[in-house]
């Protein structure tokens, strides 16, 4: 009996490790992350990459897992698929979410059926894991809505980002960098379609504030690797300030979001450095950084071990 008791525990302790540690999920590719803070738990939100052969982008849905402590992960299943948008064909690609008027706002992309080009929608949720539906029936912003490239790829990942004062933007782009002020019901854009000037700007953008500071942060050139830049304003004009996380070395993309968690600041971001792991088969990893005394990004390492556990009372 003694011996069989320490067999459980070992066994215990086994299964709460492999929750633990970069990456984040470890049976499956997952890509893009988004995160939300909510009720003192972190939630994660990732394209799934099904790529058979790692010879192109297989993504139908975003799942969707969550923490306590930054540490070990629990995944909650599907927060929804490219198809809860009945426009859209295909195309479960990077998202984002914010909490606003006490429900979930998730802004998505992926291929529009008629115009057959990357397009951004809106979907809604009473709860942070779903189910969501669409918030509107039809895009938030088309390919034909946007000028300034000849691809029809330009209008993805979207970032959303709600100031102090109640105003949503929408920041989003591939080869250019758009920008929109959003109405307070998220569903309508309130205002012309601004673009951006960034140093070889590629896509990813991100937008967060930090004591008064807004930070642009986005992936520069091909391989991408991760910049950042400054603001005082929501809208700029923005300060270049340099190179947060270096390029991966078994894909050319990354992605990443940030947190505040219980006092601690966080980087979500993908690699591939799953068993197997390629350029269409990516993984979610996380780490902990601290802000410089300026209110700068350091220079953030990838690491397999992740963050310390920083565990909150609240959660639930």
């Amino acid at each position: 009996m003694f011996k069989r008791a320490i067999f459980t525990a070992a066994a215990v302790l086994c299964a709460a490790s492999a929750l633990a540690g970069n990456p984040l999920v470890k049976d499956k590719f997952t890509a893009d992350p988004a995160v939300l803070v909510d009720g003192g738990r972190a939630y994660v939100y990732a394209g799934r990459d099904e790529s058979p052969d790692d010879k192109g982008y297989v993504m139908n849905e975003w799942l969707v897992l969550s923490s306590c402590d930054m540490k070990t992960w629990k995944e909650h299943g599907t927060a929804l698929r490219y198809d809860t948008f009945a426009w859209a064909k295909d195309s479960a690609w990077a998202s984002d979410i914010v909490k606003h008027g006490g429900k979930y706002w998730f802004f998505a992309t992926v291929t529009e059926r008629a115009a057959n080009a990357k397009a951004i929608g809106v979907a809604v949720s009473d709860s942070p894991t779903g189910p969501f539906r669409d918030a509107i029936g039809k895009p938030l912003v088309t390919n034909a809505m946007t000028l300034q490239t000849d691809i029809g790829w330009d209008d993805i990942d979207p970032t959303v980002f709600v100031d102090d004062d109640g105003t949503p933007y929408l920041y989003w782009g591939n080869q250019v960098l758009k920008y929109a002020k959003l109405k307070k019901n998220m569903t309508e854009l309130d205002g012309p379609i601004v673009t951006e000037g960034l140093p070889q700007f590629t896509e990813a953008p991100y937008l967060h504030k930090r004591q008064g500071i807004y930070y642009l942060s986005y992936s520069r050139d091909w391989p991408e690797y991760t910049v950042y830049a400054t603001s005082d304003k929501a809208t700029g004009p923005w300060r270049y300030r340099g190179k947060i996380m270096d390029a991966n070395k078994k894909t050319k993309t990354v992605h990443h979001a940030f947190a505040e968690f219980n006092g601690k600041s966080y980087v979500v971001y993908h690699n591939a450095d799953l068993p197997n792991g390629g350029e269409h088969r990516r993984s979610v990893a996380v780490e902990e950084f601290r802000y410089n005394a300026d209110g700068t990004i350091p220079f953030i390492p990838q690491t397999a071990e992740g963050p310390a556990a920083n565990p909150t009372a609240s959660c639930k």
